[in-house]
C-alpha cells in the first residue's frame, strides 16, 4: 500500500468512463450514494443514456476513450475532477492468433490500454492542479495470467496493469495515487456467456472505492480474483494450463 492515501469519496468530483451500464454505472451510483459532490458520467453518446444512469443525477459527458478530441474536451469540462475511474473496456470474444477478425486485438488494446493511457495523460494535470487526486483502473483477473479464451483482452489488461504501476511512480510526487482493481466474474453484459457465481457490480464499486481511499496499489475485489491469485501463486504452470483448456470448453463456468 502506498504512503499516499486516496481521495475521500464524500465531496469528491469524480469522472467515470464507460458509465452507461455495468460496473461503470455501479461506480456512478455508489459514488453518488457516498456523497460525491459531482459525478461526471463518461458515455460515448450523451443523447443515448440509460434510465438508470439518468436517475443518478450524474453529469453526462461525451467521452469515447479512443478519441483524442473527446478526452481533451472532457478534461476541460471536468476541470475540477480529483478522482478518475478508468472503467471503459472492450471484449470482442475473438482468439488472438487464430483470430476471425485480425483487427479485434488492436481494438481491445486501443480501449483497454491506450484509452487508459490517454485518460491518464489528460487528467494527471487536472488532478495535480487540485493538489493531488486518485486514479482507479478497472482491470481483470485476465491481467495477471495469460487467459487464452479472452484473446486480445488478456494482453490489453496486462498492459494496463503495468501502466498503472508506471503511472503510480511518475505521479506519486504530485500527490496522485493509482489503484489497479483485479476483478473476477461480474454480472454484466461482458460476462453474459459465463455461468455460475457472478458478483454484483455494486459490490465491485464499493470494494474499489474503499481500496482507492486506503491507497492500495493493486486490489483483488472479489472471491474469484482472490482465489485466482492464490491458485496462480501456488502453481503458476498448472493455473495457466487450466486457463488454456478453457479455450476448448463447451461452456464457461465460475468455480464457486
Amino acid at each position: 500500500m502506498s504512503e499516499l492515501r486516496g481521495v475521500p469519496v464524500e465531496g469528491a468530483r469524480i469522472v467515470v468512463t464507460g458509465a452507461n451500464r455495468g460496473i461503470g454505472l455501479a461506480f456512478v451510483q455508489e459514488a453518488s450514494a457516498q456523497g460525491a459532490a459531482t459525478v461526471y458520467a463518461g458515455v460515448r453518446d450523451p443523447g443515448d443514456i440509460t434510465d438508470e444512469l439518468r436517475a443518478t443525477g450524474a453529469v453526462p459527458v461525451r467521452l469515447d476513450v479512443t478519441s483524442d478530441e473527446d478526452v481533451t474536451t472532457a478534461a476541460s469540462i471536468c476541470a475540477d475532477a480529483n478522482i478518475v475511474i478508468n472503467n471503459a473496456g472492450l471484449f470482442t470474444g475473438t482468439r488472438l492468433i487464430e483470430a476471425a477478425d485480425p483487427d479485434a486485438a488492436r481494438a481491445e488494446m486501443e480501449v483497454n490500454f491506450f484509452g487508459v493511457l490517454r485518460m491518464t495523460r489528460a487528467f494527471a494535470p487536472v488532478l495535480a492542479k487540485e493538489g493531488g487526486g486518485s486514479f482507479i483502473n478497472v482491470l481483470s483477473v485476465a491481467a495477471i495470467a495469460p487467459t487464452a479464451f479472452m484473446g486480445g483482452y488478456s494482453p490489453s489488461k496486462a498492459a494496463a496493469l503495468n501502466l498503472g504501476g508506471i503511472a503510480r511512480a511518475e505521479l506519486g510526487p504530485h500527490g496522485i495515487t493509482v489503484t489497479s482493481l483485479i476483478v473476477g466474474s461480474v454480472d454484466t453484459r461482458m460476462a453474459a456467456h459465463v455461468n455460475g457465481r457472478k458478483e454484483d457490480p455494486r459490490d465491485i464499486a464499493v470494494a474499489g472505492l474503499a481500496a482507492m481511499t486506503r491507497g492500495e496499489w493493486t486490489f483483488d475485489t472479489d472471491f474469484m480474483a482472490v482465489d485466482s491469485r492464490a491458485r496462480l501463486a501456488r502453481d503458476p504452470v498448472r493455473y495457466e494450463k487450466g486457463l488454456g483448456k478453457l479455450l476448448f470448453a463447451d461452456e464457461l463456468r465460475t468455480g464457486a
